[in-house]
């Protein structure tokens, strides 16, 4: 902490400001995503306000967990039905890395020459860790759901009204926008957050570059993320507090 502190103090103020830029917008364009994942209207100064809390959270608890308790907590403040803020947490964890993934595409169809397959593919170890890590955690969270009464009717009601409001707020423009819009622009944010900061520190890699390598990092990530949203209902359903 102190060397990076030291190093942070040292780096160019400028783009340092430009790093908080971005960061303040990754807040506005979470809140665009929480928004269109819902379809009763909020209030936008305090749903921001309840992002930047929701950031905050995830310095203390993994894999968004912190991120999705604030947020669930700030829908049902203002009113949301159980299941449907839960719904809503179920459709923003599925979006974002839908939108990372085509915005993944878009980058190695216009610019191939940043893609080195040879660098970025792990090797058929590593590979098949992944895939059956992946693998057993989807296993585990379907047996649970279909073996474990407690369980099967949360998430049943969760997954009625998820797709109820999925087919809703696709027949609103301006839902799908905010939705779609906000999830594609989220890892550009994030990854000019990084760029921004690399430059501070004389890093000469482009923009380009640094979000395509944040872009390729991130699937490992989603996994985690899309699965942190279970544990979270099931902690609001039965008021057991943070589930480990």
């Amino acid at each position: 902490v102190y060397d990076s502190a030291r190093l942070l103090g040292a780096a160019d103020p400028r783009w340092m400001l430009g790093a908080l830029f971005f960061t303040c917008l990754t807040w506005l364009s979470a809140a665009c995503v929480r928004q269109g994942a819902l379809p009763e209207r909020l209030p936008a100064g305090l749903l921001i306000a309840s992002q930047f809390a929701a950031g905050a959270a995830n310095h203390a608890l993994p894999a968004s967990l912190g991120a999705h308790a604030v947020t669930l907590r700030f829908l049902r403040g203002r009113g949301i039905p159980l299941a449907r803020a839960t719904a809503s947490l179920a459709l923003y964890s599925l979006v974002r890395p839908i939108a990372k993934t085509a915005v993944l595409l878009g980058f190695v169809v216009a610019s191939p020459e940043l893609l080195r397959l040879g660098e970025l593919v792990p090797d058929g170890r590593t590979l098949a860790m992944v895939t059956g890590g992946a693998s057993l955690g989807l296993v585990t969270t379907v047996v649970l759901v279909t073996t474990v009464p407690p369980l099967r009717r949360p998430v049943q009601a969760v997954v009625r009204t998820a797709v109820t409001d999925a087919r809703l707020l696709h027949t609103r423009p301006a839902r799908v926008l905010a939705l779609w819009g906000g999830a594609a622009a989220a890892p550009g944010l994030q990854a000019s957050v990084i760029w921004c900061v690399g430059a501070a520190r004389g890093l000469s890699l482009g923009w380009a570059e640094v979000t395509f390598a944040f872009l390729a990092a991130s699937p490992a990530f989603a996994v985690s993320y899309t699965h942190s949203t279970l544990p979270t209902i099931y902690s609001e359903w039965f008021s057991v507090g943070p589930v480990p």
